[in-house]
């Protein structure tokens, strides 16, 4: 399937298209687009509604102590409550133009968080992003969240919305990090296949270089699909390995939610001005 991305103001809509349609960026290029990461509690959320970001991420979950209601709420394990609801940091976003990306760690958050979402759909026009792990990959150790009844809840909702759909991964200083094997891949592309809607594939920077010839495989089987660079906290990564990405991805479907000072590094040296 060859599927394209929706159009001017859908929720599968490329974001590269959207920012540029808003001249927020000049070129149809990935490493225009900035992010703010875990923006979840309300300073956060209130400091990337400021910044020049064109991307938020956040972090959905149910809280522990049944809380709330079991309202959705804003926060990234080990955290498991949170000063912001779904419904708050949904009301507050919706003041920007800023596209969107939601992160679940968990498929118990997704069908109340959907709910909240369809009740704000119409005033929505822009990009939005659902990201889980669904498959194990390097690594990973941490749970997955179970791909079949993930992706069919978020396109029964809305069968307009760009997927992230990625690996668990895990990296360690000590040892050499092996990176996405063929199997990973294949069993990510035997999933997606099937798909109508743009998916990006979030990849941790420190294990991409080793899993070129992988994961340029897995972006020429359609044009839906893209690379969402991240970064862990303490992964040990260089400006070379991003360039080394740069080299020998196509600019227009490789994203770069990465962390500073790496972020600063990688820009200069492309030669993009960053906003601090």
């Amino acid at each position: 399937m060859t599927a394209t991305a929706g159009g001017p103001g859908s929720w599968s809509e490329n974001i590269l298209e959207y920012f540029l349609r808003s001249n927020q960026i000049t070129a149809e290029d990935g490493a225009q687009i900035t992010w703010y990461h875990a923006a979840n509690h309300k300073a956060q959320v209130n400091e990337a509604l400021k910044s020049t970001a064109h991307m938020i991420e956040a972090d959905v979950l149910l809280p522990s102590d049944g809380s709330e209601h079991g309202q959705p709420i804003m926060a990234h394990p080990p955290e498991t409550n949170s000063d912001n609801t779904l419904q708050e940091w949904l009301a507050e976003v919706l003041k920007s133009n800023k596209g969107i990306k939601l992160d679940f760690k968990s498929l118990a958050a997704v069908e109340p968080s959907l709910m909240l979402l369809e009740n704000v759909k119409r005033h929505l026009k822009r990009p939005v992003w659902i990201n889980a792990d669904i498959l194990p990959g390097p690594n990973g150790h941490s749970r997955v969240v179970d791909a079949k009844p993930f992706i069919d809840t978020v396109t029964s909702f809305f069968p307009d919305v760009t997927l992230s759909l990625g690996w668990t991964t895990g990296w360690h200083p000590e040892k050499v990090n092996e990176g996405y094997s063929w199997t990973m891949v294949k069993e990510m592309e035997y999933i997606c296949n099937e798909l109508n809607q743009p998916v990006t594939f979030p990849v941790r920077a420190a294990l991409v270089r080793q899993s070129c010839s992988q994961l340029l495989w897995l972006l020429k089987k359609s044009h839906r699909y893209s690379l969402t660079i991240w970064t862990g906290k303490n992964d040990n990564y260089s400006t070379e390995d991003l360039l080394f990405i740069r080299d020998h991805f196509d600019k227009k479907q490789v994203f770069y939610d990465i962390l500073e000072p790496q972020n600063h590094e990688f820009k200069q040296a492309i030669g993009i001005k960053v906003n601090l």
